[in-house]
């Protein structure tokens, strides 16, 4: 809440500054240019908040875990793989996440074989989503004599971030709590108090009861001492879950799995083939921008409109 009101004062004193800008440049004084700065400013500011509404998923707002590995092509798809790398690293550098390789094998001539990488930042696995897929380059090879064409592939995967610690909250209006008296086997044994206690989680279903004891405040604590196990284990599996379909996605991005071709050579145009956004600055996608085909992607996951039929998306 405290973000989202400093991001909401940040506008309007952009606005803010804005306005008087211009009723600078109604008076005469020479402000254009300052004009335009703060209008690019306050537009980029605006897009990020934009695709930050985008990300809904439970894990969006979460770090990533980023690995690339190139395709058959040796040296060529090591030093494609290389290349992607610099991308985003520089992509996180202009976002001002934290990056750190915690795993990179050398390719014998030039490149990497493969690279597993953090980008340490908020929702830097919701926007990395659109990235996760192969990367298709062509371009006249640095590496071939003759200085033919050749076609290279790297795949490129992303895992949300997640706690170790598994953190179990129960909240006293998810639980239905009734007592009972204990069975026994007669006697001076049987209970002739309300003292076991039987405990309902609502949002999951799961029941426990204890009896064990004279005191229902013991019966109680051990109930709940069994619906904390109960609710860990249920989110231990819920997270092997998530583990196996993540591996399962992973499995399915073979080298026929294209999500971008970026084209050096005959023409230069980097083109994302789900959203049809393409921008024709390489260097300039090269060097980390990437926001365009984020956003384009977001859209259209979200609203099934296409950058290239008609829909005006930002570059």
């Amino acid at each position: 809440m405290e973000e989202a009101i400093a991001e909401e004062a940040e506008i309007r004193q952009a606005i803010s500054d804005l306005e008087v800008l211009l009723e600078l440049g109604r008076e005469g004084e020479q402000v254009s240019e300052d004009i335009r700065q703060e209008m690019d400013r306050l537009s980029a500011r605006l897009q990020e908040l934009e695709t930050r509404m985008l990300l809904s998923g439970e894990n969006d707002f979460r770090s990533a875990i980023v690995t690339i590995h190139p395709g058959a092509g040796g040296t060529e798809s090591q030093d494609w793989a290389e290349m992607l790398l610099r991308m985003y690293l520089r992509w996180a550098e202009r976002k001002r996440f934290q990056t750190v390789i915690t795993d990179r094998l050398e390719g014998e001539v030039a490149g990497i074989k493969s690279v597993t990488f953090e980008i340490n930042g908020e929702y830097a696995y919701g926007l990395l989503q659109s990235e996760v897929g192969v990367h298709r380059l062509v371009r006249i090879s640095p590496f071939d004599a003759n200085a033919r064409r050749h076609t290279s592939f790297a795949s490129v995967f992303v895992y949300p971030q997640v706690d170790d610690e598994i953190k179990i909250e129960i909240r006293p209006e998810d639980l239905r709590i009734d007592t009972f008296r204990a069975s026994g086997h007669g006697g001076q044994h049987v209970n002739r108090t309300d003292s076991a206690v039987r405990i309902v989680h609502l949002p999951t279903g799961i029941v426990v009861q204890c009896q064990n004891e004279r005191s229902q405040h013991k019966n109680r604590d051990m109930a709940m001492k069994q619906l904390r196990a109960r609710l860990y284990e249920l989110e231990l599996e819920k997270r092997r879950r998530e583990e196996q379909l993540l591996e399962a996605s992973k499995a399915d991005i073979d080298f026929g799995s294209q999500i971008r071709s970026y084209v050096l050579a005959p023409y230069r145009l980097v083109k994302d083939l789900r959203t049809r956004l393409a921008i024709g600055d390489v260097d300039r996608v090269l060097d980390g921008d990437l926001d365009p085909f984020i956003r384009a992607y977001l859209v259209w996951r979200k609203t099934g409109k296409l950058a290239g039929d008609g829909q005006e998306l930002p570059e």
